[in-house]
């Protein structure tokens, strides 16, 4: 008879909800960096697949812009898929690109995992495993939770969807380039690589 100790075996649990603690939700991010997690509000774990080699890419370049410009202003810290935020209404998120003002970082401890600060700029980049309406939700609770400034690209589409504190979100069709507005002073992004 084989031990289960000698074989890992796989559960399924895509028909269930899991709803775990911010403890927990840090602890089984430590025991599985290979995976990416986000929590909600009310706890609900959320696993997301690997972006596909093609949406990699487009994210590598926008990470890299938004890198490059805060290097030349030194205003913030700017920060890959793979880092973690806990937001004002307990959800811990991982945008695609996040940009945060550096002056937050002031009190936040090393030793913290996913810190309580308000990103000041996202931007999420629609995969073609992504649902548009999914995506969508993200970028109004980023918003409501005080993001200033959120970039939703859909190369599917050829759209970006804008999203500002207290104003409607605006669509735009084949954008060329983008501006970092007041959030980003100076920044702007070439979209050509993206679509």
């Amino acid at each position: 008879m084989q031990s289960f100790a000698t074989k890992p075996f796989l559960l399924d649990i895509h028909s269930i909800t899991l709803r775990v603690t911010h403890a927990e939700f840090e602890q089984l991010c430590q025991d599985n960096p290979e995976l990416r997690l986000e929590l909600t509000a009310n706890g609900e774990l959320i696993t997301m697949a690997p972006a596909g080699w093609e949406s990699s890419e487009r994210n590598g370049k926008l990470t890299t812009d938004v890198d490059i410009w805060n290097r030349q202003t030194d205003l913030g810290k700017v920060f890959d898929s793979s880092g973690g935020f806990t937001l004002p209404n307990g959800a811990v998120k991982s945008p695609d690109v996040t940009w945060i003002e550096k002056s937050k970082f002031a009190n936040i401890p090393r030793s913290v995992a996913f810190p309580e600060v308000v990103p000041d700029f996202v931007i999420e980049l629609r995969s073609m495993s992504d649902s548009l309406t999914t995506l969508r939700d993200k970028m109004e609770e980023y918003r409501s939770n005080g993001v200033r400034l959120g970039w939703l690209i859909n190369p599917q589409q050829q759209q970006v969807e804008i999203y500002r504190l207290g104003q409607e979100v605006e669509i735009l069709q084949s954008p060329t380039a983008l501006s970092g507005e007041d959030v980003l002073p100076g920044f702007t992004i070439d979209l050509h690589s993206v679509f």
